[in-house]
């Protein structure tokens, strides 16, 4: 086998029954004189290469090679997790990585995912969350501990639970940071991943799994104390305070940490520290009953297929757009967090209904419906209660969505006309009058039939 540095090789194959196949990269400067960290890039959706490519700048500037597994969302967790750990034993076999020095990471469901590997993989030291908390906190051994990085917006939805996060592996003793980034994007961008792989790299120089860089340490805590001034600078009072939380955890084993902890201490005193605190705890105590009244009003209505709740649905959309366009800058961070936990409930119910024996079919058209609402711009959903009422002959429901997914500007006509279940609606008048409505002319002709004496 050839690897080529500094290049992404794809689909190799694992020498073994299964013939799983992985991705893998290996920094420009590598060789075989020294061992490397592997960090485990994980992507559940079939996009391993393109997860891979986002961590490729990173991996160079801190020395890392990376491999990304081919999962599938298709086969089990534990199936997964097998084909994992097999890459893995597959490179250490194969390159001279460092034993102690393996992590995992991903993003969103594969941030998930890459919090259990060190859980269930023996020898995994950590794992980087991107935007996802941890994926089951019942099954962490408190005897086995691993470093924990999540990375999140202040927007996301998950950034409430990955503050419980932190606090549950504080009670457990697990070294753990949380990087916060500004903005609603999924993806912090490259010097978010650096700094995760930073901050693996710090911990194994505490606990001497590597030797000592007292230049690396230096300059790292100097940019992280920039970065803390500037927060100041600008007013963002919470996120400083946050920041300086876990630089003591980053950097305790190399330095006194006593003058960070007297300025911490200072800042929380400031009055516009207090209530900036204030006004963040009492968003988080409205987002949370808010939270509370959406899972029990979808759980209710979709037992009850209540689809004249459409309407409540609809007016709580627009009551958490008002706290996206307010003045408030808590209250904007929480309805971008609402809205995000709305549609993942919403999705998720969708998942577990379609994975059903026997699927719910009014439950799963209530969840399209709502869809609609709160993602009104997203036409799969539009797609998908159209093709699901014609199929059980509701054309007046499939005729309602599919006129709204033409005004909102929809213009494949070829896609439309290849939706599943719809070959006898489509040739329907009240079909083609819509088509013709907003697409000009419609593929089948409109035959009126006059009245005559």
């Amino acid at each position: 086998m050839v690897l080529k540095k500094g290049e992404i090789v794809e689909n190799l194959s694992i020498k073994d029954s299964t013939n799983s196949k992985y991705s893998i990269y290996i920094p420009k400067e590598f060789s075989m004189d020294k061992e490397w960290p592997l960090l485990m890039v994980i992507d559940a959706e079939g996009e391993e290469e393109k997860a891979l490519s986002m961590f490729v700048l990173a991996a160079e500037k801190e020395g890392y090679v990376l491999a990304a597994p081919k999962l599938a969302d298709s086969i089990s967790l534990s199936k997964n997790m097998v084909v994992t750990s097999r890459v893995i034993q597959e490179i250490v076999g194969m390159l001279p990585i460092k034993a102690n020095r393996i992590y995992a990471a991903g993003a969103a469901s594969g941030g998930q995912f890459a919090s259990l590997v060190p859980v269930l993989i023996n020898n995994v030291s950590g794992a980087m969350s991107i935007g996802a908390s941890l994926a089951n906190r019942e099954i962490i051994n408190i005897k086995d501990s691993f470093h924990f990085v999540g990375i999140v917006s202040k927007e996301n939805f998950s950034y409430p639970f990955m503050l419980t996060d932190t606090k549950l592996l504080d009670k457990y003793k697990f070294p753990n940071q949380m990087l916060l980034f500004d903005g609603d994007g999924k993806w912090p961008g490259v010097s978010y991943i650096e700094k995760g792989m930073q901050l693996f790299t710090l911990d194994a120089m505490g606990r001497k799994w590597i030797s000592m860089d007292s230049t690396y340490v230096e300059r790292a805590y100097k940019k992280d104390l920039d970065k803390v001034n500037q927060l100041k600078s600008i007013g963002d009072l919470l996120w400083a305070e946050h920041y300086m939380t876990e630089m003591m955890s980053m950097y305790g084993a190399f330095k006194n940490m006593d003058s960070l902890r007297s300025a911490q201490k200072d800042l929380r005193r400031n009055k516009d520290f207090k209530l900036m605190k204030r006004a963040e705890n009492a968003a988080f105590l409205q987002e949370s009953m808010l939270k509370e009244d959406y899972q029990y009003y979808m759980e209710d209505d979709l037992y009850a297929h209540n689809f004249n709740n459409l309407g409540w649905w609809n007016y709580q959309m627009g009551e958490i757009h008002k706290f996206i366009s307010g003045s408030k800058p808590f209250e904007k961070q929480m309805g971008h967090r609402l809205l995000g936990f709305v549609n993942a409930l919403a999705e998720d119910n969708i998942e577990i209904i379609s994975s059903e024996a026997v699927v719910d079919e009014d439950a799963l058209a209530f969840l399209y419906m709502l869809k609609t609402i709160l993602e009104p711009d997203n036409f799969d959903f539009y797609f998908k209660i159209i093709s699901l009422s014609a199929k059980n002959d509701d054309f007046g429901t499939s005729l309602f969505y599919l006129e709204e997914l033409l005004k909102k500007g929809f213009k494949d006509k070829e896609k439309l006309y290849s939706l599943e279940n719809i070959a006898l609606f489509r040739i329907t008048p009240e079909f083609n009058q819509v088509v013709s409505k907003y697409l000009e002319d419609a593929r089948y002709d409109i035959e009126v039939e006059e009245n005559r004496p």
